[in-house]
This record gives structure tokens, C-alpha cells and sequence, in this order.
């Protein structure tokens, strides 16, 4: 049995991003605020992949990175609301 997809108007727009993005959506939807380096911990993708993700999400305005007040080396992303 094949599994038609739906016309790509009816798609969320997170639906059209690359895989490595959304997997890096929903583990901050399901996590919450993450630094580079937990996001990497908690979806097993690989840092250059992670950085990329990040990178495309940020472009499309789903999220935001915000200080890490535990290092301030690191950055924290966030969903925007």
C-alpha cells in the first residue's frame, strides 16, 4: 500500500524544511531551550549537521538564539513564539 502525500500548498512550512532541520525543531519543541551542543547530544546528528539545521531554522524565523547564562561561550536556541 503506497502513502500519497499531500500537495505541497497543504504542507506546514516546517514540513518543506530539510529532515536535519525538522529532527532540530522538534527536539527543542520536545527539550525546550538547547545549546548547540545538547541539541547535537539529544538528536544525534552530527555538529556540522546541527550547525547547518540551526542556520535554516534561524533563516526561517522558527528560532532564536538567546545567551547561555551557564557559559557565556555558548548560545541557547529557543522556538519562537
Amino acid at each position: 500500500m503506497t502513502t500519497q502525500r499531500p500537495p505541497p500548498e497543504t504542507e506546514s512550512p516546517i514540513e518543506q524544511l530539510p529532515p536535519s532541520a525538522k529532527l532540530v525543531y522538534k527536539t527543542l519543541e520536545y527539550e525546550g531551550p538547547l545549546t548547540q551542543k545538547g541539541l547535537v547530544e539529544r538528536s544525534r546528528l552530527p555538529t556540522r549537521t546541527v550547525r547547518d539545521a540551526v542556520r535554516t531554522l534561524e533563516d526561517h524565523g522558527y528560532i532564536e538564539e538567546r545567551l547561555y547564562e551557564g557559559d557565556a561561550r555558548q548560545r541557547l536556541y529557543v522556538l519562537c513564539e
